[in-house]
């Protein structure tokens, strides 16, 4: 079987929304669309959510725990779509996403709520794995950058109307009917998923003779380095290998986030227990040298997973901020995050035209900047009462932009650098730093928020009030500034070459390997 991506000059050019690719396109774009509308959906809930369910100290779980289960959903689909193709994987998925939405619509307790969002992490995480690894494998690499930005703009319309609508429904009939009301879409997009894809496959195997040959392997890559890096890439297993390893990693990661949010010497064993527990397998599910942002793929894997964890870090408190600090109402919540959606397909697009001239080094710094100084001046200005709100928000859009510049690049880079076949070990890899780079954003802001609000109540929360502080929410920003400015240097280690092209633009690195 021979994907699209591997065209011959000769060919014409494909086109996303061309006979070769448009109802594939339609199908990733649904899919996207649905996980796009829960999560700015339960963004905009979740402050009522905590407080109807006396839930302040668990907030960070809520979104923390979608991301952890996310890193076993990712890793699976990844190895089953290079083994047996996308649907079956895919349907599996969207079954643990519906029936978490299930269990978070009917939770009774705040840890109830957070095993729904477990279950909906877990078939998120397969979900965006696999569509990211099925454009690796179907689109060519000089369209890639416009998939990606078509992605980012399938988050437009569930923003323009899901935070407003999840308001609204929270107000007039709770926050349960949220959860409740997106069953019936995980039906209808899983539906035009699966049936794109079936589609795409009989093409794909019936396709034309002038697929069968591809062109030079340095031509699919956007690094400038030979696309048959096998000797980065986790070993091809089968079994219960990579699912054993994705769990010891969730665990591993749930262990150190437990230990941290305890705030008690008990919490040392706990955080030294998950390192044990989760460092080496996460070590055999990413790219030889991740960790030590090693140049190339490498460097790019772990560049996404800081700017995960900077920007929605500091955005799963920007509700927070805006409903608990300025009293304002959850329905201007819902416009800020709406607004921010907006503006990260903007910037999604600017990458997109930008990628044929600049490298993903360019990229990633000049988003990551703009990332650092947003979230600042939105945490300097929504904390300080005499400020305007929409001051703030403005603020908050920049950072938005910036993430919209970076975020592509580094899966489009892990893509190109993939060996043939391996473009779902490519995006389980860049997903599991993506899910735990915001498990521990979102964990570790989480930790400030609860002992900035313990601090402020004379040393524990108190369930009636369920009110953030300003000072754990200012530390809760400042934790994603000092962490973007890591990744701003890491950014150095990204490939100097076209995005889209595959030619140098910029001299070498200077950093050593």
């Amino acid at each position: 079987m021979t994907a699209l991506a591997d065209r011959p000059r000769t060919a014409p050019p494909a086109r996303i929304w061309g006979p070769e690719l448009r109802i594939l396109s339609i199908g990733l774009v649904s899919t996207i669309t649905l996980v796009a509308f829960e999560s700015l959906a339960v963004l905009t809930v979740a402050p009522a959510m905590s407080a109807d369910l006396r839930g302040l100290n668990l907030y960070g779980w809520v979104t923390g725990a979608f991301f952890l289960t996310t890193v076993v959903g990712a890793v699976l689909a990844g190895a089953a779509t290079d083994r047996t193709g996308a649907a079956r994987p895919l349907l599996v998925g969207l079954l643990a996403f519906g029936v978490g939405l299930a269990v978070a619509a009917t939770a009774v307790s705040m840890p109830v709520v957070i095993v729904g969002r477990g279950l909906q992490g877990l078939g998120a995480g397969a979900m965006t794995a696999i569509n990211m690894a099925t454009i690796g494998q179907m689109y060519p690499a000089e369209i890639r950058p416009k998939m990606f930005a078509v992605i980012s703009t399938a988050w437009v319309v569930p923003s323009l109307g899901g935070p407003a609508v999840a308001a609204l429904v929270t107000e007039q009939a709770g926050w349960r009917w949220v959860f409740g009301g997106l069953i019936p879409l995980v039906v209808l997009a899983g539906g035009v998923t699966l049936y794109a894809m079936r589609v795409a496959a009989r093409r794909l195997a019936a396709g034309p003779a002038d697929l069968a040959d591809g062109p030079p392997a340095d031509e699919l890559t956007g690094s400038g380095r030979p696309v048959a890096m096998t000797d980065i890439w986790p070993a091809e297993e089968t079994g219960r290998t990579p699912l054993l390893r994705a769990v010891l990693v969730a665990v591993g990661a749930g262990l150190v986030l437990a230990g941290l949010t305890s705030r008690s010497l008990f919490g040392i064993p706990l955080v030294a227990a998950g390192l044990l527990v989760g460092l080496r397998p996460l070590r055999r599910l990413l790219p030889a040298g991740a960790l030590r942002a090693r140049p190339g793929a490498p460097a790019a894997v772990i560049s996404r997973g800081l700017i995960a964890f900077v920007y929605f870090g500091a955005e799963a408190f920007l509700p927070l901020t805006i409903t608990s600090h300025r009293h304002s109402t959850t329905g201007v919540a819902g416009i800020g995050v709406t607004a921010a959606a907006i503006i990260w397909t903007c910037g999604s697009w600017t990458e997109a035209r930008l990628a044929v001239r600049h490298s993903a080094r360019f990229l990633v710094t000049a988003g990551m900047g703009l990332m650092v100084v947003g979230i600042a001046g939105a945490g300097v200005t929504l904390l300080d009462s005499a400020v305007p709100l929409p001051v703030g928000l403005a603020f908050w859009s920049v950072a938005a932009y910036g993430i919209g510049l970076s975020y592509s690049p580094c899966m489009n880079v892990a893509l190109n650098e993939a060996p043939p076949g391996r473009q779902g070990a490519a995006s389980s890899s860049v997903s599991l730093a993506d899910n735990l780079g915001t498990a521990f954003g979102t964990g570790l802001g989480g930790v400030a928020v609860a002992a900035g609000s313990s601090a402020g109540q004379g040393g524990h929360v108190d369930s009636a009030v369920q009110a953030a502080s300003p000072t754990g929410l200012a530390a809760a920003f400042t934790i994603s500034v000092a962490v973007g400015l890591v990744s701003i240097v890491v950014a150095r280690r990204l490939p100097a070459t076209r995005l889209a092209a595959g030619q140098p633009t910029e001299p070498p690195a200077t950093v050593a390997g």
